[in-house]
């Protein structure tokens, strides 16, 4: 099933999505129907098809969930894992933007870059809800100049593009075959490139899991980032109008605008 959430009589909503139709699911958000299937103890898929319109509409994705955390990983594609990974706290809804949502370059960075990843929703205790597809943006330049600038480099307004839906388990299973693109087009023309394979992944996401949750009860509702497989360089750093379109095929697109602050 792929879920995520609409635009629906000037609400953000729960929805189905099939193609291009969706299937809003009312009075519900996607955290809403996260909570309810926990507390009624129901698949979150049955629960979603019980509580969803029969009417199909073409409406376009906004950002599938309001996280209540994110966070993310880094060196998840390194050949050798370190004893433990990296795993450091993105932020909250207050930063995340849905599809088509203008991603942004902090004011202070020269070299901010889109890392595209493959994004896990979690709910209570760490359960793997769906998977979707994420731009951790990061200003480059300032996390280089020192480890303690990360929070600055990562944390901020626009820094998180997540979309366009989740895909549960039962629809994907198989995590660690997706091929995942990212292009940057600026005025008409391709200037950034490149892919990597999640099959390259030093951890399974079970264990990215259970490191995020070792006395750290992420609450249901939040998204773990699993880490990017390429590196853009800074010859293709972002700049206000750019396009940046990260893929992954059985999940689909997602596209953000580039804006400054």
């Amino acid at each position: 099933m792929r879920l995520g959430q609409i635009r629906w009589n000037n609400e953000v909503t729960a929805a189905i999505f099939d193609g291009n139709l969706a299937r809003p699911v009312p009075d519900h958000t996607l955290y809403d129907l996260i909570r309810r299937s926990e507390i009624d103890h129901l698949p979150l898929t049955e629960l979603a098809r019980q509580q969803a319109s029969a009417h199909k509409q073409e409406t376009p994705p906004v950002l599938p969930i309001h996280p209540r955390e994110v966070w993310g990983c880094g060196g998840s594609y390194e050949a050798v894992a370190q004893a433990r990974p990296e795993i450091f706290f993105k932020g909250t809804a207050r930063v995340c933007v849905g599809p088509n949502k203008p991603i942004v370059i902090r004011p202070d960075s020269q070299c901010t870059v889109p890392e595209p990843e493959l994004a896990v929703l979690l709910g209570s205790r760490g359960a793997i809800l769906g998977y979707t597809l994420a731009n951790d943006v990061t200003a480059w330049d300032i996390a280089r100049e020192n480890p303690l600038y990360l929070t600055q480099a990562k944390v901020y307004c626009g820094s998180c593009a997540l979309g366009p839906y989740f895909v549960t388990p039962d629809e994907l299973p198989d995590p660690y075959s997706l091929e995942i693109t990212c292009a940057v087009r600026r005025d008409g023309r391709t200037v950034f490139s490149g892919g990597f394979s999640t099959s390259r992944l030093n951890r399974k996401i079970e264990a990215l899991v259970d490191y995020l949750i070792r006395g750290n009860p992420a609450p249901s509702g939040s998204v773990l980032l699993t880490g990017t497989g390429i590196v853009v360089s800074a010859d293709a750093a972002l700049a206000p109008g750019d396009v940046v379109s990260i893929r992954a095929e059985g999940i689909g697109e997602l596209s953000n605008p580039v804006s400054a602050v």
